[in-house]
This record gives C-alpha cells, structure tokens and sequence, in this order.
C-alpha cells in the first residue's frame, strides 16, 4: 500500500479488523516516500480500497495528483491479488 493512501486511512474511521492490518503494517522506504506492507485477506484490502475513494476527488472535493495515482496504484495491487 503506498504512504499516502496508509496515511489517508490512518486518519478515517476504520473497523477493527481494518485498524490492526494497517497497525501490523511494516513500513518500506522508498525514496521520498514509503510503501506499507499490510497482511490481510483481499477482503480486508478491497475494504480499504473502498474507504480511500476521496482520494479520487469525489463530491467536490480537490483531487492531488499523487494521492489519485497512490491510490490507483493500490487498486492495480488488490485487482492482481484476485487473479
């Protein structure tokens, strides 16, 4: 999961099944930024994926450039999980 899209969620509302796979998380620099490894079921990453949508712009909101491509990113990675 990239560091935007973990520190998006770090400050929303999450179950606690979603909370735990996000604190178990071991960060991996990357450059500038970080990426999250998370081990959870592909449910738990499909429900997260669902929670990251304004990251998207949605209802009006400004979408950021990198925050909409972390969080296509993250998208193409749960999708791959499934195949």
């Amino acid at each position: 999961m990239p560091g935007k899209v973990a520190d998006f969620l770090r400050t929303t509302e999450l179950d606690d099944t979603e909370r735990a796979a996000l604190d178990h998380g071991v960060t991996v620099r990357r450059g500038q930024g970080y990426t999250l490894r998370v081990t959870a079921a592909p449910a738990v990453h499909r429900q997260l994926l669902t929670r990251c949508q304004p990251l998207d712009g949605a209802q009006g909101a400004p979408a950021i450039p990198a925050q909409r491509k972390a969080r296509r990113e993250y998208e193409n990675r749960v999708n791959a999980l499934g195949q």
